[in-house]
């Protein structure tokens, strides 16, 4: 059975940083794509981040491009949010998700994820 679990969140200044993990057990996850989705109070959980499985390439979030970075260590905690010059905006539960077999097309889209974490707290003081 596949289970992901995160970690590493909290909460941190703006302009500041925090890495997130994701946890992964019960499959080998090499050509699974792994993503990050955040989901704000009273907003729709949206697309943060995510890499493919089969040549790790990465895709971001406008929102997010140029002060995020996902990686994966497929020998480890298999994906990585590494957050930098957080804003107050970024303020939010952070799920890791996994998928297989799914066309790139779809890599943003909540829908075609099949495992996922159970979120962690992301906080950002202005």
């Amino acid at each position: 059975q596949v289970q992901l679990e995160e970690s590493g969140g909290g909460l941190a200044q703006a302009g500041g940083s925090l890495r997130l993990s994701c946890a992964a057990s019960g499959r080998t996850f090499s050509r699974y794509d792994f993503a990050w989705f955040r989901q704000a109070p009273g907003e729709e959980r949206e697309f943060v981040a995510a890499v493919r499985g089969n040549d790790g390439r990465t895709y971001y979030a406008d929102s997010v491009k140029g002060r995020f970075t996902i990686s994966r260590d497929n020998a480890k905690n298999p994906v990585y949010l590494q957050m930098d010059s957080l804003k107050s905006g970024d303020t939010a539960v952070y799920y890791c998700a996994a998928r297989t077999g799914k066309i790139l097309s779809t890599i943003r889209s909540s829908n075609d994820y099949t495992y996922w974490g159970q979120g962690t707290q992301v906080t950002v003081s202005s």
